[in-house]
């Protein structure tokens, strides 16, 4: 097979450049996979800029979407031209006690996609095939790659919320976007708070069925069940807590998050709670896959070339966009230089 290019963080700070790679071959257990899309998270932002640390160089990406172009020894289940996601947790040990409990989101020797093996910002990656998951034939390649973080995590913050009627979802992009229209179908209101002065976040989260959209200082008509915290940012964690009645849930959904500023006791009183949620387990992604054909969920997603990669990351830095950012590899000759 002829090489393949990726766009390679080689140091913290960026920026990406394009490189030139001879295509890897499938280890035991393994897939190799011709990437057709993959979305631009902003954990890909935390990892450039050293807040997640991650192995260097590195080729981001843990949104793909691609197609099964040969198998490595011992994989079933799978056949070359299937096509499948890549998410962030790409491998985990499978014998610490968090394994062996069922919480292998959490375990002690894990391998996640574009931190600590290379990502889909490339025309192929070779994935662990026990971690992949088939696409429902319902989303194209480029509505497909938003849903295997976004989605995947925006899913697990919404079970780890709990079954409250009324939920808040802070930060309106590519997460929240996915999850509100689960929760509306699922027959809950949904609140939505952007950064100040986003009319139009705010306008796209009404058009979801949001009940209601304002600014993140904003307090919301009703009190809330839950509030899930897409945005990394530690000060809305009190916002949060505010707005949510006695029992009510904070969930911390991102994998990094500034540092939460003091607040008094008496707005955590009450047995409100504050969590986070770590990664994704399988399940988490069977589950998750049988409900977006249920409901529908249809995402929304801005295209950017492969070489354009910066660009997209410094759009999603800047929550310049509607909904996700997603990257499409194309042709091999568009690489030529």
């Amino acid at each position: 097979m002829t090489g393949m290019w990726a766009m390679e963080l080689g140091a913290v700070g960026g920026p990406l450049r394009l490189v030139a790679r001879a295509v890897p071959d499938p280890g035991q257990g393994e897939l190799l996979i011709e990437v057709t899309a993959c979305g631009v998270c902003r954990t890909d932002l935390h990892i450039i800029d050293g807040e997640v640390a991650a192995r260097l160089p590195i080729i981001p990406g843990h949104e793909i979407v691609g197609i099964v172009a040969a198998l490595g020894e011992g994989v079933t289940g799978f056949r070359p031209g299937d096509r499948v996601g890549v998410p962030w947790l790409g491998h985990s040990c499978g014998y610490c006690y968090y394994c062996r409990s069922g919480q292998e989101n959490l375990c002690d020797t894990p391998g996640f996609t574009g931190c600590t093996r290379d990502g889909g910002y490339a025309t192929h990656v070779v994935a662990d095939a026990h971690f992949c998951f088939q696409i429902p034939d319902l989303y194209s390649d480029e509505e497909a790659a938003p849903l295997l973080c976004a989605g995947l995590i925006g899913w697990r913050s919404l079970r780890a919320a709990g079954d409250g009627r009324r939920i808040g979802l802070y930060g309106f992009g590519a997460a929240a976007h996915i999850i509100a229209q689960i929760a509306v179908w699922q027959g809950r209101e949904v609140f939505a708070f952007t950064k100040a002065g986003d009319r139009e976040g705010q306008d796209f989260a009404r058009s979801l069925g949001c009940a209601w959209a304002g600014s993140s200082d904003e307090r919301p008509p009703v009190e809330l069940d839950a509030a899930i915290l897409f945005a990394s940012v530690g000060a809305l964690v009190p916002l949060a807590l505010r707005v949510v009645h006695k029992g009510g849930r904070v969930i911390c959904a991102g994998i990094h998050m500034s540092d939460i500023p003091a607040f008094p006791y008496a707005d955590l009183w009450g047995e409100r709670v504050i969590a986070s949620v770590a990664n994704l387990t399988r399940d988490d992604g069977t589950s998750f896959f049988r409900i977006v054909q249920k409901a529908r969920v249809k995402t929304v997603a801005t295209a950017f070339s492969l070489a354009n990669a910066n660009i997209a990351l410094e759009r999603v830095r800047a929550g310049a966009l509607v909904g996700a950012a997603v990257l499409l590899p194309g042709e091999p000759g568009d690489y030529r230089r």
